[in-house]
Order: structure tokens, then sequence, then C-alpha cells
């Protein structure tokens, strides 16, 4: 994260060190502790629950994996360290941790920006492109494109390697180790505005463009009922109409009400992006244009609380906003009830066979998102006359409810 340490003059000291306060150290440490704590076991439940459930590895949730990882990244990188940071008020890792943290800690942040960028647009052409869906965001093309985010990310941060080392601030009662940068200030700020504008505004200038359209889409437009439908009820009896009319619109409901809530959920995700790294972003722009740095010492602590909270929130997001992931969540705490499970593993196993009955679909990779994969087994489960002979009857049965 970016430092505002710089360079000392030599044969120059910065006054009298003054350590922080006993209610800052307690109070910055635990609440460090707590939010990265459960950061780091919340995005790992993410990813397990993702790589462990078969129906779970959709293309939405390969990035939600990949912002886990970079979260994770940020939390280990950036958050741990600051706790020893506020502790003992002196760098403690050494130059070779000094080079490393800081490699890690941008990598995690402009990858987890990446992968909020990379499932919005996935979201924008599933809903708004559905035809160009089933080709483009298939599972294949989601792992490539995670692969390159973080290669490109990767080779973007090696500069750091040469930008940052550990640095003496000599006081006249103390000399203090700092991770900072062996650059001048004015050398660094073209580099760090460029990273602003590449990592933070431009995706969330692009999410606003494609969430309005997405919510245009949605909330305005319904989606339409398959004329192929009409002509049916048209030719069959009365009892058939019935039937089938309750049917279609029970399954178009469905698949409006999951892709409703898996935009909510990923819109939720980006509007806390923005909002939790907005103080600290906001305030190494200001302090760009000052002779003399505000760095008040609870200002940034409440800062550095917002940056790692946002990390932290996600798993807590999925949890709240997708029955899915809360089902799977419990089940990997061995807190689900087994005979809860039976019915999802059917009706999962149900879908999976018919696709790969179905003429149309050329191979198991196709498109399918997080919540709208279970959508097509409402309409299997509604054709199976011998199993439920009357679809109405069974109308409460939704198996697509995020």
């Amino acid at each position: 994260m970016e430092n505002f340490t710089a360079a000392p003059e030599l044969n120059h000291t910065l006054g009298v060190w003054t350590d922080y306060s006993i209610q800052y150290k307690v109070l910055s440490s635990l609440l460090l502790f707590v939010i990265c704590a459960l950061g780091i076991v919340g995005n790992v439940m993410v990813i397990l629950v993702v790589l462990t459930t078969k129906h779970m590895r959709t293309p939405t949730n390969c990035y939600l994996v990949s912002l886990a990882v970079a979260d994770l990244m940020v939390l280990t990188a950036a958050g741990l360290p600051t706790i020893t940071d506020s502790i003992f008020g002196s760098w403690v890792f050494g130059r070779y941790g000094c080079l490393c943290i800081t490699y890690f800690q941008y990598l995690g942040i402009n990858a987890s920006s990446c992968s909020i960028t990379a499932f919005t647009i996935e979201r924008y052409i599933a809903i708004c492109h559905p035809i160009k869906a089933q080709f483009l965001c298939t599972l294949s093309r989601a792992k490539k494109i995670i692969l390159f985010v973080w290669a490109f990310t990767s080779l973007y941060c090696v500069m750091w390697f040469y930008l940052s080392d550990i640095q003496e601030q000599v006081y006249d009662n103390i000399t203090i180790i700092t991770c900072g940068y062996r650059v001048p200030r004015k050398f660094y700020l073209p580099i760090y505005f460029f990273d602003f504008g590449v990592f933070f505004v431009l995706p969330l200038l692009l999410s606003a463009v494609l969430y309005g359209l997405i919510a245009r889409i949605l909330f305005l437009n319904p989606l339409p009922s398959d004329p192929k439908d009409k002509k049916k009820n048209g030719q069959n009896n009365h009892t058939n109409n019935k039937k089938t009319s309750c049917k279609n619109s029970r399954h178009s409901s469905s698949t409006a009400t999951s892709r409703r809530q898996v935009t909510k959920m990923l819109a939720v995700v980006v509007i806390l992006f923005a909002a939790l790294w907005m103080p600290y972003r906001t305030l190494v722009v200001v302090n760009s244009f000052l002779d003399r740095a505000y760095l008040d010492s609870w200002f940034l602590l409440f800062c550095r609380i917002c940056i790692y909270l946002n990390s932290a929130i996600n798993p807590v997001i999925y949890n709240a906003m997708s029955q899915k992931f809360r089902a799977a969540f419990r089940k990997i705490c061995g807190c689900g009830r087994k005979g809860s499970d039976k019915p999802a593993a059917y009706s999962v196993a149900l879908t999976y066979s018919a696709v790969k009955d179905t003429s149309m679909v050329e191979s198991t990779d196709h498109f399918t998102t997080e919540l709208e994969e279970l959508t097509v087994t409402d309409e299997l489960l509604s054709d199976q006359k011998m199993m439920f002979p009357d679809p109405c009857v069974y109308g409460k049965v939704n198996f697509s409810e995020a």
C-alpha cells in the first residue's frame, strides 16, 4: 500500500520521536487482528466452497475465487504487517520482507480490481447479450481470463521490487527503520496516479455504465415469454393450457429473480469496493498536492481499517445474499442438515444429465452462471409427469432461489 515516507535528507534529524499511545496500540492491533482473522477465514471458505462443490464451479464463481485470493493477499501482506507496525512503531521484517510484502500488497490490490472488472463484464454479456454469452461466458474462458489477469498484474507489479526499500529515519532520540520507497516523491507520484487511474477510477466508471445497462434490462424490461409456448398453448386443450401457462410463468419468474439476485450481490461488492477504498485514495491524492502531508495516526488507522474491511466483507455478502453460498458454507462447517442435501444433489444431477442429452449443447462447458444453472431443473422437473403430475401443485418448489 502507498507509503507517505520519503527518504530523509543527510545530516538532518526529524525532531523528537513520539511513540504511539497505549490506547492506539491496543485498539489498532485488536481491530486489525479481528478483521484480518475473519477475512482470512471467510475468503478461504469461499475458495473451498467453489473448488469442492461441483455445481458451484461457474464462470461468475471463478471470478469470485480470484477476488478471494486477491483479498487474502491484501489481508496477509498488508493487514498483518500493519499490526506489528502499530505495536513496535518500526519495520521488523528486514529488507527482503519489505520488497516482497510491498509487491504482494500491490498485486492483491490490482488483481482484486481486475477481478471485479472481469465479473462485471461477464454479468453484462450474460444478461444483455444472452446469445453471445453461450459462447463467451464459459468456464474454460473464465479460467483463461483469470490467468491473464494474474499474469498481467504480476508482471506489472514487478516494478515495486525496484521502487521499495527500507529506510532509516533519524530522530533526536532514536533511529526508526521503515519500509518506504527509494525514489523521491516527485518520481513516485506519476506512477501512483497511473495506478490510481487504471486500477480504481477506470474500473468504477466501467462498472457504473455496465450496471446501468444491466439494470435497464432486468428491472425495466421484463423477460418476454417464448412465442413457441404461446403457439403450443393455442393448440392444446384447456387443461394443458393451464398447466403450460403455470409452468412457463413460474420458470420465467424464477429466471428473472435469480438474475436479479446475482446482479444485486455483485453490484454490492462493487459499491463497497468504491466506498471503502475512497478514504485512503482521497487522502493520498490530497497529500500529493500538500507541502506537508497529513499523517494523523487515527485517520490513517481509519483508512486502513476500511481497506482491510473491504477484503474481509465479501464472504459475508455472499452468505447474506446467496442461498447457495450460505448452504455451502454451512456444509463446510458441518452445520447443514443431512436431509436437505439430498434434494439439491438430486436436482443438480437431473440438470447435468439433461444438458448432456440435449442436442443444442455441444459440451458440458455450457453457458451457466451462479444461481441460473438450477433454473433448468425447475423446468425439467415440471415436465416429468410421473413425478409431478400438476406443475401448479408443486409451484412452491423453487430450485433457483438465491
